[in-house]
């Protein structure tokens, strides 16, 4: 099965971000920190083009900070201004807005120069679904003007925010690509909650799971369940081990159902501690 998702409004929400750009002067990506580069949307680089960006690495509580690092180089060594962000707790947003100001220092003293008052900085806030755009609008501002839940789409409009006589907010719904080229892509998406679990193949999701876990974190895998597995260990089997750990035999066979949603609510509550996904090594291999 593949992972797809591209409902009306964001494409409704894509030729609103496409408009609205001549009145915008940097805009704010939100990516999540467990997958920098699976979060980040390369469809949106293409609309935005040369507009001045800050990417934010959100939930920078919940990531490998290792390998965090390594994301943030390759971003930056990419032309992109990065700052870390922990928008739920309300940590590191102040840099956001000082990072702005600096990326438009030469248009803003540009202005000065001219004998013009400058304006209040413009930005567009943009991301994948539940990236926590809306959670950091909302502590940006101190309101709670953006709809926020923990379930993809619920942001379906956009709307302009005034933070202060310095900073205009301009809210946009979560937008993925129109298509993953890399099917990986969408099964990382899917674990982060960017995608609905109702239009997922969440047994599928659950496996690739086991695989970054049993590469990379294999330690924390076996810590979990109480199991005892190696980098060589067929996932099914993990899967297996996992389910008669936790769950009684159904008809003489495993519960695989109840130890998919295990997973992946482990993993999205945080059971394994600071994990990240993208693996940076991984995708240099690739490249190269």
């Amino acid at each position: 099965m593949v992972i797809q998702w591209f409902p009306g409004h964001m494409a409704k929400a894509t030729r609103e971000v496409r408009e609205n750009l001549k009145m915008v002067d940097i805009v704010f990506e939100l990516v999540d920190a467990r997958c920098p580069l699976s979060s980040h949307n390369m469809y949106l680089d293409e609309v935005v083009k040369d507009k001045k960006k800050v990417i934010i690495f959100n939930k920078i509580d919940l990531c490998d900070k290792k390998e965090t690092q390594k994301w943030r180089r390759y971003f930056e060594d990419n032309g992109y201004a990065v700052v870390y962000a922990d928008a739920k707790n309300s940590n590191n947003l102040n840099d956001v807005i000082n990072k702005a100001k600096e990326e438009l220092s030469e248009k803003i003293a540009r202005m000065v120069a001219k004998g013009m008052k400058p304006r209040a900085i413009r930005t567009m806030v943009i991301g994948v679904p539940n990236v926590g755009k809306s959670t950091f609008i909302n502590k940006i501002i101190k309101k709670n003007v953006a709809n926020t839940a923990n379930r993809p789409g619920v942001t379906k409009k956009q709307q302009w925010l005034k933070l202060n006589k310095d900073i205009e907010l301009l809210d946009t719904p979560g937008i993925l690509m129109p298509k993953f080229d890399n099917q990986e892509i969408g099964k990382k998406l899917s674990l982060i909650g960017s995608i609905k679990d109702d239009i997922t193949p969440l047994d599928e999701v659950s496996l690739y799971l086991l695989e970054i876990l049993k590469h990379h974190y294999l330690d924390k895998l076996n810590s979990v369940y109480k199991i005892n597995v190696t980098e060589t260990t067929e996932n099914l089997e993990i899967m297996e081990q996992i389910a008669k750990k936790r769950f009684k035999l159904i008809a003489g066979d495993y519960d695989y159902e109840s130890t998919i949603k295990l997973l992946i609510q482990d993993f999205r509550t945080q059971k394994f501690g600071l994990i990240t996904l993208d693996s940076f090594e991984e995708m240099m291999q690739h490249e190269n």
